[in-house]
């Protein structure tokens, strides 16, 4: 019985945290340019979560009961205490860097748990050949070539934007610090707003962002850029539902102690409403770290890395690479902060050093809560 409850709880767990640490993550550009304000961009991951995860339940019928992660482990390791330790190790690995608002890979925290409990039931049953080439090299790969691509495309955008006339906004507050979008060079006296004494405040505050002035195809360039940005930011967050919340539900349905009759859709409907929850509740320290503290963005800039990381993704998905949201999502904002040349090394060099241990961090309480769960009573 107790193990039982130890699978149910490793398996909400872990969509709690993987919630918290991930479903800000398509959106964090929308906040990040000050085109949303983090209540509404979360409301949008939100609900563009919910719907991927509602999608992943409704083609779920060829959802696998074996959880091996492709390979990794032999099927016959895969146990109801094996799961566990999984579910449990993956969950406090991820959540530990959600709580010091560092973004992370629930995929990584699943293999080195899996790796650690594996290495405790019988090493020989590890198939490191699968680890190293299918899951360490796109592992490897993917933040180098989102920084890349998201530099490389923005930097030609750039050109393009600025060769059909498109001029950049900058924004100068008038009159009780109200927000006034004022053309780089020029004073519309129709944009002035004066209530009482003249306060003018420098364009640093968070109401002030570039805007942009000229059309595209006889459309506004700023409405365009914004539908694109937003839609794009909903992308992102759709698509790494459907991905994650069958991995996650495959813990739970892969138990043999819970008999043949647990539903694939009951699972995945509890594992759809502890994600959300886990997001809609402790999203905020990784989302000021993802749009904040890594580097200043503008809407243009937040689009194209959306961009980068919806088609990095996607073309992995249809290539058989497993890579990380995580780590292509902050590469895309890495290859950002490469251009405009605004950067905090010190963020930077703390994500990256929460990437480098968590896989070895999930190795090691999944290696030792499997260890405790081996003993007969549990």
């Amino acid at each position: 019985m107790m193990l039982i409850a130890l699978l149910v709880l490793g398996t909400l767990w872990l969509g709690w945290s993987n919630g918290a640490n991930d479903n800000f993550k398509g959106v964090a550009t929308l906040y990040g340019s000050r085109m949303l304000n983090y209540r509404a961009a979360l409301a949008w991951a939100t609900v563009t979560t919910v719907a991927g995860s509602v999608v992943a339940a409704l083609l779920a019928h060829g959802l696998t009961k074996t959880f091996s992660i492709q390979g990794i482990i032999g099927a016959e390791l895969v146990n109801d205490r094996t799961l566990a330790a999984v579910g449990l190790a993956a969950a406090a690995t991820i959540l530990l860097a959600t709580l010091l608002g560092m973004p992370t890979s629930t995929t990584h925290a699943l293999i080195g748990a899996l790796f650690g409990a594996a290495l405790v039931a019988d090493p020989a049953g590890i198939n490191t050949s699968v680890l190293l080439n299918k899951f360490a090299q796109p592992m490897l790969l993917s933040p180098p070539l989102a920084i890349a691509l998201t530099a490389g495309i923005y930097m030609v955008v750039h050109r393009l934007r600025v060769r059909s006339g498109i001029t950049s906004q900058s924004c100068l507050c008038v009159g009780n610090a109200r927000p006034v979008p004022v053309l780089v060079g020029v004073l519309d006296p129709a944009c002035v707003a004066m209530s009482g004494q003249l306060e003018v405040v420098s364009g640093t505050t968070e109401v002030c962002v570039d805007r942009y002035r000229g059309q595209v195809l006889g459309v506004d360039a700023q409405t365009t850029v914004d539908v694109l940005h937003y839609m794009s930011a909903g992308a992102v967050c759709f698509a790494r539902a459907m991905n994650d919340t069958p991995k996650i539900a495959a813990i739970l349905l892969s138990a043999t102690a819970l008999g043949a009759g647990v539903g694939q859709p009951g699972v995945l409907g509890l594992v759809t409403l502890a994600v959300a929850l886990g997001g809609w509740l402790q999203s905020r320290r990784v989302a000021e770290t993802m749009s904040r503290r890594i580097t200043d963005l503008n809407t243009g800039q937040g689009l194209t890395a959306n961009l980068v990381t919806a088609a990095l993704v996607l073309g992995a998905s249809r290539l058989g690479l497993p890579v990380s949201t995580t780590h292509v999502s902050c590469g895309a904002i890495f290859g950002i902060s490469a251009v405009n040349g605004k950067r905090d090394w010190r963020t930077i060099g703390q994500i990256l050093a929460a990437w480098a241990t968590t896989l070895p961090m999930g190795l090691a309480l999944g290696a030792g809560l499997y260890w405790l769960l081996r003993n007969p009573g549990v």
